[in-house]
């Protein structure tokens, strides 16, 4: 699998942001990610995360508390540093450093593996994160891509 150059990983965050944002369409993601999941029988943990609550949690037949953590984590990342794991991960790579053994880095509470993605409105702010955990990262983050990118076109279309 090729991996997602730092332009594209920037260009799917300025791409992928919302008019509005609320607990419907929170539970309309996290339902689409269960279903794109079910199509590909993959077995994934799912969180969608706004407003300082989880909005949206599902745990699939074959995951185990170890993905609910690694959610936790990547969720924090998001949080913290405002970008997706997966660029968080690629950029440290490029600058030749593993981003968990930086002294200011808790590995503990933060990571940067793939799968964890901002919720940003058009209007500005960062407002939350969609995650998925159980995948390889890039996997996992395709995953999350694909569909805000159809549930994003989807509500600008009605």
């Amino acid at each position: 699998m090729n991996t997602i150059n730092l332009t594209e990983l920037l260009d799917q965050e300025k791409q992928l942001l919302f008019a509005e944002f609320d607990n419907n369409i929170a539970w309309q993601i996290g339902c689409a990610l269960k279903q794109a999941a079910e199509k590909c029988s993959a077995k994934v943990a799912i969180e969608v995360y706004a407003f300082e609550q989880v909005l949206f949690s599902y745990a699939m037949q074959g995951t185990s508390m170890d993905n609910q953590e690694w959610i936790r984590r990547k969720r924090q990342s998001v949080m913290r540093f405002g970008h997706s794991t997966f660029f968080s991960g690629q950029y440290n790579a490029s600058k030749k450093r593993d981003f968990e053994s930086q002294p200011h880095i808790d590995a503990k509470e933060y990571c940067t593996h793939g799968g964890a993605f901002p919720i940003r409105l058009k209007s500005g702010g960062l407002i939350g994160v969609v995650t998925v955990s159980g995948l390889p990262q890039e996997e996992d983050h395709n995953l999350v891509v694909n569909v805000l990118r159809g549930i994003i076109y989807e509500n600008e279309d009605t």
